[in-house]
């Protein structure tokens, strides 16, 4: 397949402004010191937790360094150190003397307001705090449940710590809405774990849950969409960033921990970056952290065609059975994600069980006493790749032995040469555990240019406070590396891309840098099908790297008989000159003559985050197909407003009755929305496209804000 390939770099002139922050300065670099050279290394230390039981299940203890093997990818490896941990469930004379453990205390300090409440504390590496204790962390994901089912995390939780938390139990709570909060470190006190939750607002972030885009979506009566999928973008990326924040916390600490993670689901639809959540369960699995998920819906019993708690689907769907096909659906993919996130940190998921306590309990019997075995890896190579950890017990031979298998290694940028540089962005690309240093948003849009093959446009943003600047001869620039590939569903590479941008700029345009978004395009042509694409972006000055990585449909618009044919539909706020660029680079290819972005010399910069100020006009595009026609049918198209389930704008229908392209059939639908009239908000967008003559009709739907 042949691929096309256009480059624009420039600054989005974003509607919501980013605040300022300074780069960050590079430290000066010391001067060699009079007297004999000393020479360095440093290497990473590994922790493993071990569980070693005989031939009856029954821990061994008295075991000691010598008395363990460890290999690393075939490499023997020298154990620093080794802790048992002995954990007594019962009342006894070892439990009563032990004292209790409090939340480190810290001194007057001004008040300002914290990123979070509390902070894990550390360990220095090696040592073990909290020996002979059980680690549970209680996570409250109140952005993914309703507040009934916030009500029964909440009453589970309690549950478990009056009447089933044991003596050997430290309980850390955290919880995510708007950001992550954690609301007390470890500690075994009951009083101050239950008053903190009595304290969690019930109905807090309630709402954020992605809705559907079937035949089991609500009809509201307000607007009727077929398309509602990109509703709350970003926000499972969101939460489960929260969660790599979380477990990067814990993997400060050596001792085994386990997260009881509360959510009414979690669903990944087509828009989240898929890379997030391999980050994610990455990062859990480096830090001896095992998530216990837990359905806070508990045991559903669903109505065919919903019950009273949402609005009738409407539609064929509900006389035709696709309606309740859809709902069980959308629902067992929403555990899909809980399920994935228990077994791949070898965890254990709760799902259709109404005791929620028990999630507690499950996790709680997964740690029993088992050894702390820590190594300094002789492989010091930050790589980022898999390594594979092997543990023998040199006694028994029946013994069995449960740990962690591997880990994925650390990644850093160095002061590489081009070769070196080229190479690390490869393996980046190829890497099973994805980095997410940098912000990245992306968007895939399709136009069709003949019966067989498509233009697939796309955009990339990265925010400009992510991107570091420096000064070279004399002028300050920074460098932008990309690099990605698109594969079919049977994971084979279709097309890739690769560029290097130079962003030369003069003071005033570097400091816009720091506080607005940079838009990368590039385009390809495409058969219908499914694809993943992945792309990532690198700042060449400081080695920063950043992942995107999803599943894109192109759909054959030839099968197309009940609706209208339509492309995607491009809602942008900026127009510029193809020339104009803010960068030096020489493009081999010229800009493709088929993009249909680009007209009389400007190109419609797609909004990919679809925020607009009222300030300045909003550009509508997409293109409707007349397949098998020769001459052009008349069309009728508007776009919509809603608030709610209120109209706040419609503009007058557009007559189409020119302008189909005799080759691709394709009629280009264009609007000119001034947006000053509008209030600033969140707002639903939809697009309307009627054939009066076929009495056929198309909609396009997708949630826009509006700021000041």
């Amino acid at each position: 397949m042949k691929l096309t390939l256009s480059i624009l770099l420039i600054f989005v002139l974003a509607a919501a402004q980013q605040p300022q922050q300074k780069p960050a300065t590079q430290q000066a670099a010391q001067q060699p010191s009079e007297g004999p050279v000393k020479f360095t290394a440093n290497a990473q230390l590994v922790v493993e937790a071990v569980n070693v039981s005989d031939k009856s299940g029954k821990p061994i203890e008295g075991l000691t360094a010598k008395d363990f093997t460890i290999t690393e990818d075939g490499v023997a490896q020298s154990v620093a150190f080794c802790e048992f941990q002995k954990l007594l469930d019962a009342e006894g004379p070892g439990l009563q003397q032990r004292p209790a453990v409090q939340a480190p205390s810290e001194p007057d300090k001004p008040k300002v307001d914290p990123v979070t409440q509390f902070q894990i504390q550390p360990e220095t590496p090696g040592t073990v705090r909290y020996k002979d204790r059980r680690l549970i962390v209680l996570y409250f994901d109140m952005g993914a449940m309703p507040p009934a089912d916030q009500y029964r995390a909440m009453d589970s939780a309690v549950k478990f710590i009056k009447k089933q938390m044991s003596p050997a139990d430290l309980m850390a709570l955290m919880s995510f809405s708007d950001r992550l909060h954690v609301l007390q470190d470890f500690t075994d006190d009951k009083d101050k774990l239950l008053t903190i939750l009595d304290k969690l607002f019930i109905g807090e972030d309630q709402g954020l849950d992605t809705g559907a885009a079937d035949d089991s979506a609500a009809d509201t009566g307000s607007a009727f969409g077929e398309d509602d999928s990109e509703f709350n973008i970003f926000n499972t990326d969101r939460q489960l960033a929260a969660l790599e924040t979380a477990v990067k916390m814990l993997g400060q600490l050596n001792e085994k921990k386990v997260m009881v993670y509360y959510a009414s689901g979690v669903r990944l639809n087509g828009v989240d970056n898929q890379a997030q959540l391999m980050a994610t369960t990455n990062a859990a699995t480096r830090a001896n952290v095992s998530f216990y998920t837990v359905d806070a819906r508990g045991l559903v019993a669903q109505a065919p065609i919903g019950d009273a708690a949402h609005g009738s689907p409407g539609g064929q769907g509900m006389y035709s059975g696709s309606s309740a096909l859809a709902q069980t659906s959308n629902f067992i993919k929403s555990q899909d994600t809980l399920y994935a996130l228990a077994s791949d940190t070898g965890g254990k998921a709760l799902l259709d069980n109404n005791d929620l306590a028990q999630g507690v309990v499950n996790a709680e019997k997964s740690i029993e006493s088992y050894y702390i075995l820590g190594y300094y890896s002789t492989n010091s190579n930050l790589d980022g790749k898999y390594r594979k950890i092997k543990i023998a017990y040199n006694g028994d031979a029946s013994a069995k032995l449960s740990y962690r298998v591997g880990y994925w290694g650390g990644k850093t940028f160095n002061n590489y040469n081009r070769v070196d540089k080229e190479r690390q962005l490869a393996d980046a690309l190829m890497l099973g555990d994805p980095i997410t240093d940098l912000t990245i948003a992306l968007e895939v849009n399709y136009f069709q240019l003949n019966s067989a093959e498509y233009f697939c446009p796309v955009a990339m943003k990265i925010p400009g406070r992510e991107l570091a600047l420096a000064k070279k001869g004399g002028a300050e620039h920074t460098m932008i590396d990309f690099i990605g590939e698109v594969k079919d569903e049977y994971g084979v590479t279709v097309t890739n891309v690769r560029d290097t941008v130079d962003i030369k700029m003069t003071g005033e345009t570097a400091a816009q840098l720091a506080k607005q978004p940079i838009q990368y395009s590039t385009a390809f042509t495409i058969l219908p099908g499914t694809y993943t694409i992945k792309m990532l972006a690198r700042d060449n000055e400081t080695g920063r790297i950043g992942t995107y990585m999803r599943k894109f449909t192109i759909p054959n618009l030839n099968k197309e008989l009940k609706r209208v044919p339509i492309s995607s539909v491009v809602l942008s706020s900026q127009r510029m000159d193809v020339h104009d660029a803010l960068f030096n680079v020489a493009v081999k290819d010229k800009l493709p003559s088929v993009d249909p972005l680009v007209q009389d010399g400007l190109k419609l910069v797609p909004s990919v985050t679809h925020v607009f100020s009222t300030n300045r006009d909003l550009y509508v595009y997409l293109q409707a197909y007349e397949r098998g026609q020769t001459t052009e049918l008349p069309l009728v198209a508007f776009v919509t407003f809603y608030r709610g389930q209120n109209k706040a704008f419609e503009t007058p229908p557009l007559p189409v009755t020119e302008g189909m392209d005799p080759k691709s059939k394709a009629v280009p639908l264009r609007f000119n929305l001034a947006l000053g009239k509008l209030q600033p908000g969140k707002y639903d967008c939809q697009v309307t496209v009627l054939d009066p003559t076929s009495q056929k009709a198309a909609f396009w739907q997708a949630p826009v804000v509006l700021v000041p």
